[in-house]
């Protein structure tokens, strides 16, 4: 039987997603952190899943994506395993996890590897092109990503457009190229202008997916929090929110609290009576 929201059963592979620039389609891809929004977006029919190191904003309460560690990391991407089944599940490699050497950097790799990912994403430009070759010649596929990279914020001097100037914009399709001359089967362009993500998309055989890069990627993502309105507050340009969940669930809330302190709830149908068969309780959560 298929799944309310899935239009195709089709297991999303790497070739899959290569494909679908050659053939000019476009795909999608949103975050997840845990079981439930592994669910969510799977049964959505999103095609490219990625455990993102928003893990650590969105589900940690850390400040930024630096302090999430590996091992956060690995857990997440075990709870997305369990309830991705069409979906391509790539995980992010977390800081620290591939700065300090290339051995470590396979190692982290490998983990998560073992924990259910299919691909592994990490950031930065040509620097990175060593790295990414090593990875894809011991069979672990990679998803580049240069532009606005946050975990180098310190050294962006903020998560500011990256790529305005003549020669940054030079600087970052070149990255593009060597990554994917490299083996990175895509390349994330995360806040750079729109007319840039366009020449890059131009330039290179392999996917671009963009994030406050305009229109012209052969596909976007969006943090799930962000497009579910999980927190309250403002959100980057970029992103359109589709629905206020943080609202709903705290209006949700209140009326629970005001229930019972009022003895409205439970109500005798929600009750189990003494002289009734012993009923089988179901409905627990998650089922």
């Amino acid at each position: 039987m298929s799944t309310p929201g899935r239009t195709d059963s089709t297991r999303v592979t790497v070739p899959w997603i290569q494909a679908r620039k050659a053939r000019g389609e476009l795909f999608t891809a949103v975050t997840a952190w845990d079981f439930p929004t592994a669910r969510i977006v799977d049964n959505a029919g999103i095609d490219l899943v990625l455990v993102g190191d928003s893990l650590a904003n969105t589900a940690l309460g850390y400040e930024s994506t630096l302090p999430v560690s590996l091992e956060e990391m690995l857990v997440a991407v075990r709870a997305v395993r369990r309830g991705v089944r069409r979906a391509l599940l790539v995980a992010d490699m977390p800081f620290g996890s591939y700065q300090t050497s290339d051995e470590r950097a396979l190692e982290a790799a490998v983990a998560f590897v073992k924990a259910g990912a299919e691909a592994v994403k990490l950031e930065g430009g040509r620097v990175r092109a060593p790295l990414v070759k090593r990875l894809v010649e011991n069979g672990i596929p990679v998803l580049a990503h240069i532009g606005l990279t946050p975990q180098s914020v310190h050294v962006l001097g903020g998560y500011r457009v990256q790529g305005r100037s003549s020669a940054a914009a030079d600087t970052l399709i070149e990255d593009a190229r060597a990554l994917a001359a490299a083996g990175a089967f895509g390349v994330v362009l995360e806040g750079v202008p729109a007319s840039l993500a366009a020449r890059i998309t131009a330039s290179i055989a392999v996917p671009t997916i963009g994030i406050g890069a305009g229109p012209d990627c052969d596909a976007q993502i969006l943090v799930l929090a962000d497009l579910l309105g999980l927190h309250p507050g403002p959100v980057p340009r970029f992103v359109r929110r589709y629905a206020d969940l943080y609202g709903t669930a705290v209006d949700a809330v209140r009326r629970y609290r005001e229930d019972v302190v009022s003895r409205d709830f439970p109500s005798p149908a929600e009750s189990y009576g003494p002289l009734e068969p012993a009923p089988e309780v179901t409905g627990q959560t998650g089922r």
